[in-house]
């Protein structure tokens, strides 16, 4: 199992949490295969077959359930190039497909609820409400993934281009640009709030904790399911920033290959789906607003 994990880290260029989530799914297909007296390095092509229907039957997600079984296939193909197992058993393992669920969306209104509400939070000075305050509006302002915003470091900004180097999945770097707001909530957490805060275990990590190390996915998740309770907003989860972000652009006229570019996809299809919400928003404008829809 390390030297699997090793080789989605270093080979394939994984994120911690891919890794971390592959080697989960592989563990309970061994786990199934030992309750079922199956040797791994023996396992057919029914036996993982048999193993995606039990974690169907448990009211496994279609996400879930192909993520398993992307799993299953890279533990195997790893495996068979290493003549680990005479056959690969998952050649012909298929999935379902994703679900094709639209992702769920602040309005501009709203949007701005949050942010307003995190910025007056912030008015206390306090390094908490600045750095929750420079967090949001960094997550709305360039479409960040919420582990992208816990991982930069301070020497990521360059605040007077207004942009931001991100490492996202697989290792991949992009340049992210960074709104007016963005850029005044981010200078004063530096200025104001960061400073409290720092620590010897600081290092050189832009969001930092009550304890001055860096600032974890789980806080930074809290803090916008707060921050949404409190501007009275739908609470949706933090991602949805990510989404909300991307679908006000295309709202506003940018076109898919720089949304795809900003929010860091490796596949057009991915930021396809945006598309689909802002057209939902349309066809609700019309059928409220068009005498004769």
């Amino acid at each position: 199992m390390d030297d699997f994990v090793k080789h989605l880290s270093l080979r394939r260029g994984y994120s911690q949490n891919t890794c971390r989530a592959y080697a989960a799914d592989v563990r309970s297909l061994l786990e199934f295969l030992a309750e079922r007296d199956v040797e791994w390095q023996s396992a057919t092509l029914t036996d993982l077959r048999a193993w995606l229907a039990h974690l169907s039957q448990r009211n496994g997600s279609q996400a879930t359930i192909a993520r398993k079984g992307a799993a299953a296939r890279g533990f195997y193909g790893w495996a068979a190039d290493r003549n680990l197992v005479e056959v690969d058993p998952s050649l012909r393992l298929r999935t379902p497909a994703p679900s094709s669920r639209l992702p769920e969306v602040l309005s501009v209104a709203q949007a701005n609820l949050l942010l307003d509400h995190a910025q007056l939070s912030a008015a206390t000075d306090e390094p908490p409400a600045l750095r929750d305050w420079a967090a949001t509006e960094l997550m709305y302002s360039s479409g960040l993934r919420v582990s992208e915003v816990c991982a930069l470091d301070v020497n990521d900004l360059n605040l007077s281009q207004r942009s931001a180097r991100v490492i996202g999945k697989g290792n991949k770097e992009r340049v992210v640009p960074l709104g007016q707001p963005a850029t005044h909530a981010l200078t004063m957490w530096l200025s104001k709030g960061r400073p409290q805060l720092a620590s010897a275990s600081s290092d050189k990590a832009l969001f930092l904790g009550a304890r001055g190390g860096r600032w974890n996915v789980r806080s930074l998740r809290e803090t916008v399911h707060r921050l949404a309770a409190a501007a009275d907003v739908p609470d949706l989860a933090p991602h949805a920033v990510r989404h909300t972000a991307a679908t006000h652009l295309l709202e506003g006229g940018s076109d898919l290959r720089t949304v795809q570019e900003l929010l860091g996809h490796s596949s057009l299809q991915t930021t396809q789906r945006y598309t689909h919400v802002t057209v939902e928003r349309l066809k609700h404008a019309y059928l409220t607003a068009h005498p004769r829809a």
